[in-house]
């Protein structure tokens, strides 16, 4: 990740056309406790994307059946119940649009807030993925809080709780979504990142954060209501969010994602998501983005 000031040495631009770039939406980035932020190697895809030739794109090889991305416990569990063919591969949401975009992974998942518009995903897309012909559907909107220990022994009702009681927190890795709106939370409580005593190693999803508070490795961190529900684990409702799928437009009606949104139609699948909890699942599949 880059800073504003790394962005225009790298680009060789003054920093005031890197702030009319951000304005105008044409570059990729995300706004993290006020600061820009920028994934070098959506810059890199971003400058190739326009450069004055490029390859065509519908002679690309097809992608891995991969869905990259972020993690989403009532996605992994449908991807296998579907038979879908397509595999997850959790490394967060900037990796997913990463991966997308360099054709190793069929299907993003993601779930990014854009802090200056309040709009969930759409800004990262147009911003990480313009001009490759993407469609963004709707899978679901989730409960975000912190997992913390059956009883909640700590007492934690909120971030600031994690400072005043010592709690020992686990972090996601860096671009992962959930971590990014972590930042996020605390910067609206007046907190920060070094305000906490912080797990050295991140989780590399939301199922293995869930685990090291069952174990007692960490006291809390943030998640979906839904691995503490599997894991009879404490939650803290702290925020709604919504988390979208997101993949080119010609992948949308190939046979794996396709049976993967039949699955969503059956009872099972409901019957599993209110199982789980913390679910709204009334829009799954509804079409919030189809880019130009």
């Amino acid at each position: 990740m880059m800073n504003t000031h790394e962005v225009a040495d790298y680009l060789r631009l003054k920093e005031r056309k890197v702030y009319a770039l951000v304005k105008a939406r044409r570059i990729p980035c995300t706004r993290v406790t006020g600061k820009w932020l920028f994934p070098k190697r959506l810059i890199d895809l971003w400058i190739t994307q326009s450069a004055a030739l490029q390859p065509a794109r519908d002679t690309t090889p097809p992608p891995p059946p991969v869905v990259a991305g972020s993690h989403d416990p009532l996605l992994e569990w449908c991807l296998m119940q579907a038979d879908s063919g397509l595999a997850m591969l959790p490394g967060g949401s900037l990796d997913g649009i990463e991966r997308l975009a360099a054709g190793e992974a069929a299907v993003c998942g993601l779930h990014v807030l854009d802090a200056g518009s309040g709009e969930y995903n759409l800004p990262m897309v147009q911003q990480g993925l313009a001009g490759l012909g993407v469609v963004v559907l709707e899978w679901a909107w989730r409960e975000q809080g912190l997992v913390v220990a059956p009883g909640n022994p700590l007492g934690i009702e909120g971030l600031a709780d994690l400072r005043e009681r010592g709690a020992r927190v686990m972090p996601r890795q860096p671009g992962a979504g959930s971590q990014l709106l972590f930042a996020h939370l605390l910067a609206e409580s007046g907190l920060k990142l070094s305000d906490l005593d912080l797990a050295p190693d991140p989780a590399r999803s939301e199922t293995d954060l869930a685990l090291a508070v069952l174990e007692g490795k960490v006291d809390a961190g943030l998640a979906v209501a839904a691995v503490a529900r599997q894991l009879r684990l404490d939650f803290v409702a702290l925020h709604r969010e919504r988390f979208d799928l997101v993949m080119r437009r010609r992948h949308y009606f190939e046979p794996p994602l396709q049976r993967l949104l039949a699955f969503t139609r059956t009872e099972a699948f409901a019957s599993h998501a209110a199982a789980l909890g913390g679910y709204d699942c009334s829009g799954l599949g509804t079409v919030v983005y189809n880019s130009p």
